[in-house]
This record gives C-alpha cells, structure tokens and sequence, in this order.
C-alpha cells in the first residue's frame, strides 16, 4: 500500500514537473535571444542614424565616430550601393554570430554582429537553472510523497489489523485516531462493529449456557426416574429401564463433550500465561495514575501460577477493572491471584475500599449502557464479552466491598508446545 501510494504521487509531480519544466526551458532560452537581438538592434539603429546624419551634411563616412556603439568584440559592415564600397570595423566573427540590419535613409545598409558564444552560455545556464527547478521540485516531491505515504500507509495498516482482530473475536476498542476523516469514520465503525460483536457474541454464550443447563437439569431428572424402573421385580421393565439408563448416560457424555468443544472454540487464541509477570506488568502501568489520585495498588499474586489466556485480552480486561476502580472506587486498590481448591481455575480479584456497588446496579452492572458513574457503560460489558471468549468468566463476587473476580482456567499439558509434560497416573 505505502509502495503504491509512494509511487503514484512520485509518478504525478514528475509527470508535472516535466510538463512545466520543458516548456519553461525553451521559453527561457527564446527569451534570452530575443533580448540579445533586442540590444543589439537598438545599437544598430543609433549607428545608422549617426551615419545617416552624417551622409545627408555631405561628410566623409567615418566609423570612428560610431565606435563606441559597437560592442566589445563586435562587427559593424556599412554598405553603399551608390558607391559599391563597404566599411568594416572589428573583426570578423565568422558564421556563428547574432547580426541585425537596418538601412540608410541615404541609401545603404548597417549590419552589426556580435560573437553568439555568451548568448549561448547564457541560454545553456537558463536550462540548467530550469532543470535544477526541475530536480529540486521532483526531490521536494518526494518528501511529500514519502511523508504522505506513511501518513496514509500507517494507519490503512493500523486498520486492516484492526478489522483482523475483530474477525479473530478480539473486541477491545481502540482510540486511536489517524486526524484523516474518512479513515477515522472507518475506525469509528470498527468501534461500534466490536462493540455491537462483543455484545452479541455474549448473549448467545449466555444463551448456550442456559440451554446446556436446563437440558443438564431435566436428563439428571430423566436419569433419576429411570433408576427408579431399573429397579422393579419386572424383569422386561427393568432391562428396557436400564438401557434407557445407559443411552441416558451417552445423552448426557456428548453434551459435555459439546460443551467442552464449544470452550476450546472460543478459547482459540488463548495460551499458558504467566500470571505473575503478566500481572506485575499490568501494575506497574496502573500505579502511576492512581498515585495520581492519591491512592494506591497492592499486588498479591501466588508463586507459580499459570492460567489459559490470550495475553492482549488479559490486559485489557484487567485495565477496564483497575479504571473502574479509579473511577467509581475508593481507597487502596487490590489485585490479586490465587487458584481456587479444584486445581482446575484461577482467580483473579480486583478490589477497592470505596463505598461499593449499589444494589439496584449489581444486577445490571455487565449490561451494555448500565453506569453509575456518567460513563458509557461499555467498558464491563465489553471486559466480560473478551474473557468469556478464552473461555473464562467475569463476575461481581462482592458488592460491598466492590470485588471483580476473573475465572479463567488452568492450562493443560496440551496447551504448551514444545514441553512434555508427565502423564498423570489418575483422571483429574
């Protein structure tokens, strides 16, 4: 994109340049000409009429007193057809020269001639300054053409990634404006595409997780029942009871493997994260403005925790909590990590001493639009949508004190390339 664009406006002031530069040149050395022959006709004209005074009181023609009209290294030829004599002064220049002629009231004529080597000097200077015009307005140009180039590349670029992550199913909002208002339209649909995405996108895992645990509660139901028949003294009963028990039990293993399917789906770019050096990152950016408001971050992670995750969404959704906190929060400011008893999730806490979350907006706090605080309300709903999509969870835990919990969970030996891990001796 930058090669092209670098190439067409090179392309048009050349083009440019050449269209102006050529004609220029040759009005130049015209010009140049014209006022040479235009000088050296006003001195033949007051030749002639010196000499033509001269003639008409009956004088002797005598150049001498004309002299100081012929330029340095000029020739002036008189001729008298009356008298068939000619009269020279200076030398002769040969064939390369600029003559004017004018004739004699009293019958004759006056040719004065000059060498052409400065006048051709001249014009050669006159088109090499055109041509310099010429360079200096293509390397000019180029420096447009390069500035704009990477004024325009950049941020097509910026764009196109952009778009990219959002088909990947990475919905963070990006501020970033590139001052070009057709490139800036563009990234402000980006924002709402995303935004209108990651809302969709998390009505309809809500809504999978509602039907999985609806359909999970009634065949628990149905198995139940079932176990019942299995144990009448009819025997017909009892084996039909049972292999409706066992099919079920196969009813009920596909729809964890369904479900366990459709978390890996979602979780495609999550990888093993270090929570520790992740995490310390995240505070070290955040300590500066909440100092700022006179506040402060304590950071509390346990030794040797991994958990699956994208890095970049991690970030995100961590600084859209922390902002939170310095925003409607109060007091010192929390992160925390730790794995819960299972083994199988970490948690990841954020919390505040401020005065909490008001009862009325806990049930409505992930909704898109839904502030207390004056804000767009995005920012939450937006935080969930991104760590529901590598398969974790974001919750209100607390209302008072106001404490966000992120689940996310544990990686598996599979999760890393390239690292063997032991077999485990038992299922988890």
């Amino acid at each position: 994109m930058r090669r092209r664009i670098l190439l067409a406006i090179l392309l048009a002031v050349t083009v440019t340049a050449c269209l102006l530069g050529i004609p220029l040149g040759y009005t130049a050395t015209a010009i140049v000409e014209s006022l040479t022959r235009e000088n050296l006709s006003i001195q033949v004209r007051q030749i002639a009429a010196t000499l033509d005074d001269e003639l008409a009181n009956g004088r002797q023609l005598d150049l001498a007193s004309v002299q100081i009209a012929v330029p340095p290294g000029g020739h002036l030829l008189v001729t008298l057809p009356d008298t068939s004599e000619e009269y020279t002064l200076g030398e002769d220049l040969g064939e390369d020269t600029v003559s004017e002629s004018v004739p004699i009231v009293q019958h004759g004529t006056v040719r004065l001639s000059i060498d052409a080597g400065p006048m051709r000097t001249t014009q050669t200077q006159m088109t090499l300054l055109v041509a310099l015009v010429v360079v200096a307005t293509i390397g000019i140009g180029s420096v447009v053409a390069i500035l704009t180039a990477r004024r325009l590349a950049r941020p097509l670029r910026h764009v196109a990634e952009r778009a990219s992550r959002l088909g990947a199913g990475d919905f963070r909002l990006d501020r970033t404006r590139y001052q070009v208002q057709e490139l800036d339209r563009v990234a402000e649909a980006l924002d709402a595409s995303a935004t209108a995405l990651a809302q969709l996108v998390q009505r309809e895992r809500e809504l999978v997780g509602d039907v999985s645990h609806q359909v999970r509660s009634r065949l628990t139901s149905l198995q139940l029942r079932i176990e019942e028949l299995t144990a009448v003294h009819d025997e017909d009963i009892a084996r039909e009871a049972g292999a409706a028990l066992e099919q079920a039990e196969r009813l009920a293993d596909v729809l964890d493997e369904l479900m366990a399917a459709a978390r890996e789906a979602r979780a495609v770019g999550a990888e093993p994260v270090d929570l520790g050096a992740e995490l310390l990152g995240i505070a070290d950016e955040w300590r500066t403005p909440l100092r700022a408001g006179g506040r402060s971050l304590k950071l509390r992670v346990q030794d040797g925790l991994l958990a699956k995750v994208s890095p970049a969404r991690l970030r995100e959704v961590i600084g859209v909590l922390l902002d939170n906190a310095l925003r409607h929060g109060g007091g010192a400011v929390t992160l925390s990590a730790r794995d819960d008893a299972s083994g199988d999730t970490v948690l990841i806490e954020v919390s505040d001493t401020g005065a909490g979350v008001p009862d009325e907006l806990a049930e409505h706090i992930f909704e898109r639009g839904v502030s207390g605080g004056g804000s767009t309300g995005l920012g939450l709903a937006l935080a969930r949508a991104l760590i529901d999509s590598d398969g974790g969870r974001l919750e209100l835990s607390t209302k008072r004190p106001a404490t966000f919990t992120v689940f996310l969970p544990v990686p598996r030996a599979g999760d890393v390339q390239g690292v063997r891990w032991p077999t485990e001796r038992f299922p988890r």
